[in-house]
């Protein structure tokens, strides 16, 4: 079955101009829905198939996607180039990164081959691996739980311990009474977790003790003009010490410095 599922959602990504799920079917609750103010813009490889974004340290990490195309690379912000990486073997699908700081380490899951890789950040040499069931999507670590928050492109997040990889629980994310499915990039921010709900432009800021949705952030008018079908939104980085998000998304040629603006504060 994972085969099928794999070309529909390629399908889905590379042949639909318009999101099977609308836009109008996320959020539907009464959550607030705020706006990305752009505080910067920087270049962005046009070819990279972006699947999960890290900031830390001045610099970018970003793991691609796509059989024979995926990657683990370290970026400079300010240029986009590529500083250093590694392919992955034509067999696995890049998916979603996240840092954990215990042992500097980039941890990089797969889409269907149920296995992770574990980086030194310093050399970016893969140093272990690990197994999981189902899908690999998106990867963010809780500092506040130390623990990892997996998605796997259902409405539920799994917790993982940052050491292990063992499973310690799961979180079902709900807009309303409503479960949020699709679920992909993640970051957490000042206690809340981000993720971008594919294939839409819209990022569910959600508390992950309850996994409640509190806000919508829609990030529509962030995709630069041009790009093809399957350029979404993918892509989120948090930068503390400068309080700004990273965006960008597959094949996007620009990555954006943003703040997230509530209805309240909008001038």
């Amino acid at each position: 079955m994972k085969p099928i599922r794999h070309l529909r959602l390629l399908a889905l990504l590379l042949l639909l101009p318009v999101s099977s799920c609308s836009e109008e079917t996320v959020g539907g609750s009464g959550a607030a829905v705020w706006t990305p103010q752009v505080l910067a813009s920087y270049p962005h490889d046009p070819a990279a198939f972006t699947q999960g974004l890290v900031y830390t340290d001045g610099e970018l990490y970003e793991s691609t996607g796509l059989n024979g195309q995926s990657s683990l690379r370290r970026v400079e912000l300010a240029t986009g180039t590529v500083l250093d990486g590694l392919a992955l073997d034509d067999a696995y699908f890049g998916e979603g990164l996240a840092l954990v700081p215990e042992g500097d380490r980039l941890v990089q899951l797969t889409w269907t081959s149920n296995i992770g890789f574990v980086y030194a950040r310093a050399s970016l040499e893969q140093v272990g691996s690990f197994s999981y069931p189902g899908e690999g999507w998106g990867l963010a670590y809780d500092a506040a739980g130390d623990r990892l928050a997996m998605s796997d492109g259902t409405a539920t997040l799994r917790w993982l311990d940052p050491e292990t990889f063992a499973e310690r629980g799961r979180t079902e994310v709900r807009d309303g009474g409503r479960p949020v499915g699709m679920l992909n990039e993640l970051e957490f921010a000042g206690g809340m977790l981000y993720a971008n709900v594919l294939p839409t432009s819209r990022i569910a800021r959600i508390d992950p003790a309850t996994g409640r949705v509190e806000a919508w952030i829609d990030c529509g008018a962030l995709r630069p003009p041009g790009t093809g079908p399957g350029a979404v939104l993918n892509g989120i980085a948090y930068d503390p010490a400068g309080e700004r998000f990273f965006l960008t998304g597959k094949r996007w040629p620009t990555l954006y410095a943003v703040q997230f603006i509530a209805p309240a504060e909008r001038r």
